[in-house]
């Protein structure tokens, strides 16, 4: 199994669910239903603020591989409601995610 796993998670695959359907709707707005291109671009941006609550939520992941228990999709990260390191959705959240110091208490 790759140490890598970017989007295999629930708010990757959920996100990518929802604007492939919005990407659907668009593309039949463009062949000649007009309200579908709207319909299909709200849909994306729908997509990337559901992937964006679930990530919050703690179905997504940070940046980088995650550790070997950790790496089915199905999995919650519970470290997530401090951040990211390195995340700019946790970021724009808010969220600073502080680096682990080796060795040293909190």
């Amino acid at each position: 199994m790759s140490t890598y796993d970017d989007g295999h998670t629930v708010a990757g695959w959920t996100g990518c669910a929802v604007g492939a359907v919005g990407a659907l709707v668009a593309g039949v707005g463009v062949t000649g239903w007009r309200p579908g291109i709207w319909l299909g671009l709200g849909a994306m941006v729908l997509a990337v603020l559901v992937t964006w609550v679930l990530h919050l939520a703690g179905w997504g992941k940070g940046p980088g591989p995650r550790p070997s228990g950790g790496r089915s999709w199905r999995s919650r990260d519970l470290a997530a409601r401090g951040g990211h390191t390195g995340c700019l959705g946790c970021r724009l959240a808010g969220r600073r995610g502080v680096p682990a110091r080796e060795g040293a208490a909190a």
